[in-house]
């Protein structure tokens, strides 16, 4: 029995730790070509753009030298809500400031404009709904206005070892998946980094991809910028059903109480106690 709980205590303390290669970011693993410090890694030629979809909320801006025809176009209390925003980058799910001041997508794809009306813009990037709302003011009227039209924010859903899971917004134009993850607080320790979940909306239909964190080559693929309305998911890890084993000191702790036990019960059987 005093032989096999050493090979029992290290057999647990080998299966309790965490090889680094399965938490840092950004490697060059093993079969690729390594990238190195100061290396340029242009962006990945993506072809998709994203399309607005129902229940996104836009941003739309217009400018004119008639300050008295614009107010024509908000809704009363949308330009006080549009200024108390200004000065915040990103925040979580707490408030979306921009359900006070933008123009929702409806179900069937369409915005309500005052004045305009309703307009269809759901399944167009941001510049074809830009250029429909311009085409819309045009044929209204004979003042010269001009349409700046923007997603309100980049919302996407944190689930799993994340510290901070939910909806969150970054009120940026372009976020890449650190940006993500840096809000949704760092990474557990027992999370899949190399099988990250991202689930992301196309038009017509969802895919998912997965994505490996601890790969440099992230920074060449096209999922290393976030696009409105993704899901991240990250699983955790098979150690989780045996202990913590977030840190030695954690899993000698639970080793010291697996030994302690195992003398008991040697001691009670062999008639030691």
């Amino acid at each position: 029995m005093m032989r096999i709980v050493p090979v029992l205590m290290l057999s647990f303390l080998v299966a309790s730790c965490i090889s680094n290669r399965r938490i840092n970011y950004l490697q060059n693993l093993s079969g690729n070509d390594p990238i190195g410090l100061d290396e340029f890694i242009p962006y990945a030629d993506v072809d998709y753009e994203y399309v607005l979809q129902p229940f996104d909320i836009i941003d739309i801006d217009f400018a004119s030298a008639n300050e008295e025809l614009l107010k024509a176009f908000e809704y009363q209390g949308a330009n006080s809500a549009r200024t108390g925003r200004g000065g915040m980058g990103a925040m979580g799910g707490a408030m979306d400031i921009f359900y006070f001041s933008g123009y929702p997508i409806d179900k069937d794809g369409f915005i309500r404009v005052p004045i305009l009306g309703l307009i269809q813009v759901a399944g167009l990037t941001e510049e074809e709904a830009r250029q429909k709302v311009q085409g819309e003011i045009n044929a209204y009227f004979k003042e010269n206005v001009d349409v700046r039209l923007r997603i309100g924010g980049i919302r996407f859903t944190a689930l799993g070892e994340f510290r901070s899971v939910g909806t969150k917004m970054i009120l940026k134009n372009r976020a890449t998946i650190f940006d993500a993850l840096a809000m949704s607080g760092e990474s557990e320790i027992l999370a899949k980094k190399n099988e990250l979940f991202l689930i992301r909306q196309y038009d017509g239909g969802t895919k998912i991809h997965q994505v490996d964190l601890n790969d440099r080559r992230l920074l060449a693929s096209p999922f290393y910028f976030i696009q409105p309305n993704d899901i991240l998911y990250l699983q955790p890890m098979k150690v989780r059903q045996v202990g913590s084993g977030e840190n030695l000191s954690a899993s000698l702790q639970l080793g010291v109480s697996v030994l302690t036990a195992l003398l008991f019960l040697y001691g009670i059987t062999s008639g030691i106690f």
